[in-house]
């Protein structure tokens, strides 16, 4: 029976010294998981400016000046919501896209103008969109717009945001 224990004690010192090399190489696997984390979260904003984070990716490509909301715009860009973003985009709920109402308090003027303009990219590039395109699971469509369009809808969505 001893003669049997000595056998077995240097199989038994290498399984305990493999279980404490595997179990010390757990916290460089997780460091090393951590780490293409940090690089994976670095990789969402990774070519965009710093504009572009705030602003968007698109024709818009500097501050708007807006002036006090223009009636007229109102109307014609209500049309338009009514025509084109109403299928999808509701102005107090969620619906197969976020509520519209306070879009206007949650991005940029020029952020709304990139969305409605280039909304490809932005669902390709933009960190913020990929995390709506991941919470809503639907991409926005591409309606053609022109850029005249697509200020009227901002003056809608100022005015009804107020």
């Amino acid at each position: 029976m001893k003669r049997m224990l000595n056998s077995a004690l240097p199989l038994v010192f290498v399984l305990v010294v493999t279980i404490l090399i595997t179990s010390c190489g757990g916290d460089e696997q997780k460091a090393a998981d951590f780490s293409k984390t940090k690089s994976v979260n670095n990789d969402l904003s990774a070519g965009l400016s710093e504009f572009e984070l705030e602003n968007g990716i698109g024709p818009v490509k500097q501050k708007l000046e807006l002036g006090p909301i223009d009636p007229k715009l109102v109307k014609k860009g209500e049309e338009i919501f009514n025509t084109k973003c109403v299928a999808c985009h509701k102005l107090d709920e969620r619906y197969v896209g976020p509520a519209q109402r306070d879009v206007i308090k949650r991005r940029t003027p020029e952020f709304i103008m990139n969305m409605m303009l280039n909304p490809e990219e932005m669902q390709q590039k933009h960190p913020v969109v990929k995390k709506l395109l991941a919470e809503y699971m639907t991409q926005m469509t591409n309606q053609n717009l022109s850029f005249d369009d697509a200020r009227a809808l901002l003056e809608y969505f100022r005015e009804v945001g107020k």
